[in-house]
């Protein structure tokens, strides 16, 4: 459909969460200090995974690239939303609309299906722990991140092309914080029937099936716990998963009742709010939740501190 009578839109207002300039600087504030804290906490996992000789383990892989793409999920949304909030014009352009929504979606993906290989890693550490080392090796672990990243690519190319091929000829301001596709595709002057039944059958394969593993992974777990003859070995097993499970919890559950519930059964509010936890909160309690949760990566964070301050003690006394 071409725009008759119209012109085609070329830019978007993103409304964000409120007028009011006073309460726009106190998000900023708030914000920005998350944003903070979730980019310190990401790299040091990063850092700290990759230089601890005890972290080189396939987990502490995952967890690895599970931190490199919190951090470019949220280079995608927040520093946008941090430049709006103390901008008068809270301008995106469309060529800048479908890129965000491009890597928005490309990362998301990628984040659900990460999120299911590190189950499966879990299921092949409890139960069959002899064969661990054997089955988990470098090579597999390489195709399965690299499988991981890759499968965010067909779903966001196709979310994203067909989206910004349809016709914006009306109105421009989307009542979000960013480009996300259902108040994007508020804004399309035809019919979007055919584009909705193939975003829920995309969000079935591509959220929904990950998570389908996930399920299996961990009903396998529990049967293989509960099977253990002592309390002690239990409990150890459960606590190697306990953080992912957090973890998974968090991501599923907020975005679920973003793309999986009817449009009227939430309010415009009440979907930033939602939006705002998966996008920006958890990518901030993910690192939080694997080093509060997890003694190897508290030694391992310790062990990397006290090396850094003595190597700058050493410095020190040579320059004496």
């Amino acid at each position: 459909m071409i725009c008759e009578n119209h012109t085609r839109v070329t830019e978007f207002t993103l409304l964000g969460f409120t007028n009011n300039p006073g309460m726009q600087i106190f998000l900023f504030i708030l914000f920005l200090a998350i944003y903070t804290v979730t980019l310190l906490g990401n790299f040091l996992i990063v850092i700290v995974t990759s230089v601890d000789p005890v972290l080189q383990t396939p987990m502490y892989f995952f967890l690895r690239n599970l931190s490199l793409l919190e951090v470019c999920f949220t280079l995608v949304m927040v520093p946008k939303m941090l430049i709006d909030l103390v901008s008068p014009r809270k301008i995106i352009t469309f060529v800048g609309c479908g890129t965000q929504m491009y890597f928005f979606f490309f990362f998301g993906c990628s984040e659900c299906f990460l999120l299911s290989m590190m189950a499966y890693d879990r299921f092949v550490a409890i139960c069959s722990p002899l064969r661990y080392s054997v089955i988990m090796n470098r090579s597999l672990c390489l195709w399965m991140v690299l499988g991981s990243w890759m499968f965010g690519v067909p779903v966001s190319m196709l979310q994203t092309a067909w989206m910004m091929t349809l016709p914006f000829c009306g109105p421009n301001a989307i009542d979000h914080f960013f480009c996300d596709g259902p108040p994007v595709l508020k804004l399309v002057t035809e019919d979007t029937t055919m584009y909705e039944m193939q975003a829920l059958a995309s969000t079935l394969l591509f959220i929904m099936f990950p998570f389908s593993l996930i399920l299996v992974s961990y009903t396998c777990i529990i049967v293989t716990i509960l099977r253990m003859p002592s309390a002690t070995g239990r409990q150890k097993a459960f606590s190697t998963c306990s953080s992912h499970l957090v973890v998974v919890s968090l991501f599923y559950g907020t975005s679920s009742l973003i793309y999986l519930r009817p449009k009227s059964s939430q309010s415009l509010e009440s979907k930033k709010l939602l939006s705002l936890s998966y996008t920006v909160i958890t990518p901030m309690l993910n690192p939080i939740i694997y080093s509060l949760r997890n003694n190897e990566v508290k030694g391992a964070i310790k062990r990397t501190v006290i090396r850094n301050i003595l190597q700058k003690l050493d410095k020190f006394k040579s320059l004496m």
